[in-house]
């Protein structure tokens, strides 16, 4: 039923496009929005892998001498690329690609929005391709500073708050092997704060969940003496988040910030003045989250994430049912991997 719906979208773009009263930029233009549409909020991976077959055709038919709207079209492919499931690393590659020309043209045609729009996701697609091994980091970093020129937190709240949170995700991603550990944390934990400043519950939703939940991640998961007022910090962001990523309305959101909040609670005395009276109800309250996250991943199709969370709540079990109550120092749990 889907996959006819998607089909039946594609045969409209396509007669739509094939209007012999409409110029080539037209039909082109005409491709491309209708591909947008597709891009936005997809049902499946089907509407994506639509939406780039159709940019591939409006970039067949686009004129040659229309500089921009090729451009504009390349940019758009290269984002639906990014979106693609199950991708991989070529079709990350080719987005690269794809931005890497986009940045040129847009810059050359002196169109400083899109050209920091194209170099935000320039950023991604290296940053993706960073995580396999092949790309640098660093070269994300600087594509997501570059478009921060123009994305600044006056004119454009959104944006800026986006680039800060992608670039602490970056600075979180390098290695934490050298001397410059700790600066990078700070500096992670430092941009999740620039966009808070900016975008609040009220007017940026998303926004703000998405950066407190990263926040409450990168507090709970910092190298530092102060564990314990770290992950009282982390466990307030988590609150914050929650107030935009419930069951209700974003279920596999609310999961992962759930999960990320049972890790902290985990290791996290009850009293953390007295922590060598031990985290029984901090362990417990953990257990039930994990319990919770897990029903909805099993639901969602997340099998990997709900075999994380079943290890770690058999863990827990093994905790509570073999250590005194009040003896556990808090700290016992192995830490999971942070969810976004």
């Amino acid at each position: 039923m889907r996959q006819s719906r998607v089909d039946e979208e594609v045969r409209a773009a396509l007669a739509a496009a094939d209007d012999p009263s409409a110029s080539p930029q037209d039909r082109a233009e005409m491709l491309m929005e209708i591909a947008m549409g597709l891009q936005q909020l997809p049902e499946s991976p089907d509407q994506i892998e639509a939406a780039i077959d159709l940019y591939e055709r409006a970039g067949a038919i686009c004129p040659s001498d229309e500089y921009l709207l090729s451009t504009r079209i390349a940019a758009r492919r290269a984002t639906a690329l990014l979106a693609l499931p199950n991708g991989g690393g070529d079709a990350l590659e080719r987005a690269r690609t794809e931005l890497e020309k986009a940045t040129r043209h847009f810059a050359d045609l002196d169109r400083p929005e899109e050209l920091a729009e194209a170099e935000m996701n320039l950023g991604l697609a290296i940053h993706n391709l960073a995580g396999l091994n092949r790309a640098r980091i660093t070269d994300a970093i600087s594509a997501y500073q570059r478009a921060l020129r123009t994305f600044d937190r006056v004119r454009f709240p959104k944006e800026f708050a986006i680039l800060q949170n992608n670039l602490a995700t970056a600075f979180l991603s390098m290695p934490f092997t050298d001397s410059r550990a700790k600066m990078r944390e700070a500096l992670a934990v430092q941009a999740f704060e620039e966009g808070l400043k900016i975008v609040n519950l009220i007017d940026h939703p998303t926004e703000y969940a998405m950066l407190q939940n990263n926040l409450g991640n990168a507090l709970q998961y910092a190298s530092s003496s102060h564990v314990a007022e770290n992950n009282l910090r982390a466990l307030e962001a988590y609150d914050e988040a929650l107030k935009v990523r419930t069951r209700a309305a974003m279920p596999l959101e609310y999961a992962n910030t759930i999960a990320n909040k049972a890790n902290c609670l985990w290791n996290l005395p009850d009293d953390p003045a007295d922590p060598g009276n031990g985290n029984r109800a901090n362990l417990t309250a953990a257990r039930e989250y994990y319990r919770e996250c897990r029903e909805i991943f099993m639901r969602s199709g997340e099998a990997d994430k709900a075999r994380i969370v079943a290890e770690a709540c058999e863990q827990i079990d093994r905790e509570l049912l073999s250590a005194p109550a009040a003896k556990s120092d808090g700290l016992s749990g192995s830490v999971q991997p942070h969810l976004n």
